[in-house]
Order: structure tokens, then sequence, then C-alpha cells
């Protein structure tokens, strides 16, 4: 599972300290001549004798975050959590007690309750580092977040209070402020995108409360996405990251940082390896907006997109799976404006090709008031959208297809796909939990082995679009399908919306069922 982490640690493989330079130092009997010239190790570079001058360098500008907050003893709270019990079942394998990345800033801490008060006092651990030495510090918002107190450590053992002077949960930075008797060491910022897959890292934080502890490792991976939001392009390091570490710097070799610790994956709790940071030139944006205005503003086209996939991609009759495919148009918004529709698939921004990780990123860079012009796929043509971008809304939300008011109930069978549909109603509202306003057709049955089963559909999951056809109602659905078949097409490129989420699929047409 993935976690975020008030507690981090990087764990540091043996081989991280072998000496790389006797690797291929001297001629290997019985190797092919081909082998025989395989470049060296070595000429890559050493492993490091020692990180000690460096972490001596560097501890004094990380610190250890505490919080408290006061909660009433009768509620139970989504942050109520206890995870000090190990996340697995009694046969050994692993289990997901709450969606990714839901609220785990309390995941280490201690519960204090006065026998005399009706208030209890919740105590998070976390780490940060200084940026400014005023006593500027970045840590993780998940660290502070609804804190009615924070104390802030520094490597000397000086305690003091903090205030948060801003905060952005789309990326989870917080900036917080101290006031110290004198001058603090600080950290600089490095240029992450220089960083490259196996490039050594350091990172120093409070795994369990363990204050100024060094870890170490390499980048296993850049650009990752692990459903965190939007703007999702983690750094993954091997470099252990336990519940601590939330809000701590990852280092490269210069003493720069080049990363936020930020989460890990794992099954029960603990580093297993597999550990995430916000990239550096991500956090000084959303870090120079929080000092100059306490909060972040992001440009917007107001869209909904997902990766492409192959089978997708032929559908639309596509040659790759470049590109973001839209799933929904936001009321109001620029994308609306522009005409852009769900089943549209964006290529280009400003003929730069994008993927839908990297089309949030790159929107949100730009200034508001921006025209900008989008390469996009419309039925099987290409065609070019001009948008004017906007700041993002506060608040942003979708608005629901006008519901049709001629829907009839009427459950079919949908032979060809292995499915069953009917038309909404109060009853199927009730029995599958749909909003209220929710629109299309529900599935109410799916056939053993068919093709609805093998992309795993389930009973419940509600059809709102068949390629750029709105879907609301059986009639609609049929009508649509129909149009599929006429067109050749091998396969029915179907939205679905499932609880909050929607996403395309494709469902290959099986006539002999």
């Amino acid at each position: 599972m993935v976690k975020k982490i008030c507690g981090h640690a990087l764990w540091t493989s043996i081989l991280c300290f072998y000496p790389f330079s006797f690797l291929m130092a001297q001629p290997v009997a019985g190797l092919s001549e081909k082998a025989k010239h395989i470049t060296p190790i070595a000429a890559y570079g050493h492993a490091p004798d020692s990180f000690a001058d460096l972490a001596e360098k560097l501890l004094p500008t990380v610190v250890n975050i505490s919080t408290n907050e006061s909660l009433n003893p009768t509620e139970q709270t989504d942050d109520d959590e206890n995870d000090s019990q190990d996340d697995s079942n009694s046969d050994g394998s692993s289990r997901m007690q709450h969606p990714p990345f839901k609220k785990f800033y309390n995941d280490y801490m201690e519960m204090q309750q006065d026998q005399n008060s009706t208030l209890r006092q919740q105590q998070a651990l976390g780490s940060g580092f200084i940026i400014d030495p005023s006593g500027i510090i970045v840590t993780n918002y998940h660290v502070i977040k609804n804190a009615d107190q924070i104390t802030v450590t520094l490597q000397d053992n000086t305690v003091l209070k903090a205030r948060m002077i801003g905060k952005d949960d789309r990326t989870d930075l917080a900036l917080l402020k101290v006031n110290p008797s004198s001058p603090l060491p600080v950290t600089q910022f490095g240029d992450s995108d220089k960083e490259r897959i196996g490039d050594w890292v350091l990172a120093i934080g409070n795994p369990y409360g363990w204050s100024g502890t060094v870890t170490t490792g390499i980048i296993s991976s850049r650009g990752r996405n692990i459903d965190q939001g939007p703007y999702d392009d983690f750094i993954q390091t091997d470099a252990p990251i336990n519940r601590g570490n939330s809000g701590g710097p990852l280092f490269n070799m210069k003493g720069e940082v080049i990363g936020v610790n930020t989460a890990i994956f794992s099954p029960s709790g603990g580093s297993i390896g597999i550990g995430f940071a916000i990239p550096s030139n991500e956090a000084k944006t959303v870090i120079n907006q929080l000092r100059s205005n306490g909060r972040v503003s992001r440009s917007w086209i107001g869209v909904k997109i997902q990766e492409m996939t192959s089978d997708i991609a032929e559908s639309l009759g596509l040659k790759s799976n470049q590109g973001a495919l839209v799933t929904g148009v936001e009321a109001g918004s620029p994308a609306e404006e522009a005409s852009l529709k769900a089943g549209d698939v964006i290529l280009t921004l400003n003929d730069k090709k994008i993927q839908a990780r990297t089309l949030p990123i790159l929107v949100a860079q730009m200034p508001a008031n921006q025209k900008i012009a989008l390469g996009i796929w419309r039925q099987g043509k290409p065609l070019v959208l001009n948008i004017v971008i906007r700041d993002m809304p506060e608040n942003d939300t979708s608005t629901p297809i006008p519901e049709d008011t001629t829907s009839k109930i009427n459950k079919i069978a949908i032979k060809g796909l292995g499915l069953w549909v009917c038309d909404i109603n109060d009853s199927l509202r009730k029995k599958y939990n749909l909003a209220e306003k929710q629109v299309g057709v529900v599935i109410v049955a799916i056939k053993p082995g068919s093709p609805a089963d093998n992309r795993s559909l389930n009973p419940g999951d509600v059809i709102i679009g068949v390629r750029q056809r709105n879907v609301t109602s059986v009639a609609n659905l049929l009508k649509a399908l129909q149009e599929e078949k006429r067109t050749k097409r091998p396969s029915a490129l179907l939205l679905l919306q499932v609880a909050d989420s929607r996403y395309w699929i494709t469902l290959p047409f099986n006539n002999k069922k």
C-alpha cells in the first residue's frame, strides 16, 4: 500500500558501500570476448568511501517537527487511527485499511488523555528543513494538518514554537516560521531535472522520532505517478523512508535538496526500499508562492483525463498510446468554452507532445490568461483548439450531464458485451449508492467469462458515454452501440462512472455470446 509518512527513513544496501572499482578490474577467466569489452563500473564513478563529511554539514539544517491536536474522545474521525499494529491479515497477506494517502500524518503518535478533561492530545512526528536563516522551514502539509500547536526541535535540541505561514494540499507542502535567537543554518535547492536514475542520494529525518537519522541509496526511478493528485511527478528512491521522515530532505552528493520525502509503498508501514519524494523543481515553485502569498495559484483548463492504452488507441484509430484521453469537461471552464469534448485525445500542447500525467503539470505552471494551442484527435481526425487558460478555482468540481427526464425503466441484455443494463431509478440509486444526480445506464449483471467480466466491470458501474455520445438511457446506449458495430469497429469505447471516478475502457464485441 502507498502511505504518506510522518515517518520515512532510507535503507542502504550493503552493495551501496561495496568497492565497485574492484568489479571487472581484472580479466575473469571464462568470459566471452564480448563480455570482456564491457565498460567497468568504476569508469562511471566510484562509490563514496564515506558520507560522514556530507552528513555532518547537513544535519544542522534538518529539524524534528511535532504537533498537538485536541480531539473529542467521543468522536471518531478519519484521522483517528492507530497504525501501531501490523498491517497484515492472519494469513500473512497485506491488507489495505485506507485508500492511498488518506491522512497518515498521525501514523506515528502518542495518545495522551487527561482524566479531568473531555479532550485528548494527539501527537504526530515529522521532519522538515530550513531554507532561510530567519527560521523558514519546509515540511509536508500532512505533517502539520489540523495541528493546534507545532513544535520544532533543532539538531542541538533547541525547541522552538512554530506557526504555519502557507500550505498547498495539492502538492502536500507547507511552510513554517520559527523565531530563533540567532541565524539558522540553511539548505540549498538543487536542480532535480539534472538528477539521473542511479545517482546517489542521502536523506536526513526523524524516523519514529529518532532525530538526526541519516540514510542513503540511489534514485530508483523518475516521474512516478502514485495517485496522490494531478501533479504527481515523484522521484522514487531505495533510500529507506519510514514514519517520521515525512517533510525531510532528499539530498544529492553536492548537499543540495533535490526532493522532499513524502510517501512510501509498503504492505506493513515500514520501509521496503520504495520511497517517493517531491522533486525540488516542483517544490521550489510552490514554496516561492507560499512565501509571497501564503497560497498557490495554478492555471487550469477544466478537463478530467486519463492515460491512453493500446486498445483504446486502436479503437480510436491512433497508431500509438501517446496523449491524454478526456473523460469529462467542467461546466464554465476554458475547455468547455473551446468546445473540448469527452472522448477527445489531447496529443500536444503548443506543439509539444504530452501524456495524461504531464498535461496538468505543464498547464499549472503557465501564467493565467495565456492562450495555448491543444492538438487533439477527434473522431478519426486531427484538430487544433485554442484555449485561454485561467486561474484554477478554489473548489474544483464537476457538473454532471443533465438528467434525461424521459428515461424509462428498461432492463436489457447486451449479449455481445456480456452485461445487463437498466435505466437508473430510485431503487437502483439506493441499491448501488448512486449520487442523486447520477445519469447514465447502470450495469446490473455481468456474464462470467464475457468481455465485461474480463475487464473487471461490476454491477453498480454506470455507463455514461459511448465514444463521444452521452448515454442517458438504455435506448441511447443501444443506438450508440449499433453505430459502433455499423462502422465495423472491433470494440466499443465506453465511458464509465465508478463512485467518484470516470474512466474509458474498450469492450471487444463477442458475437458468439
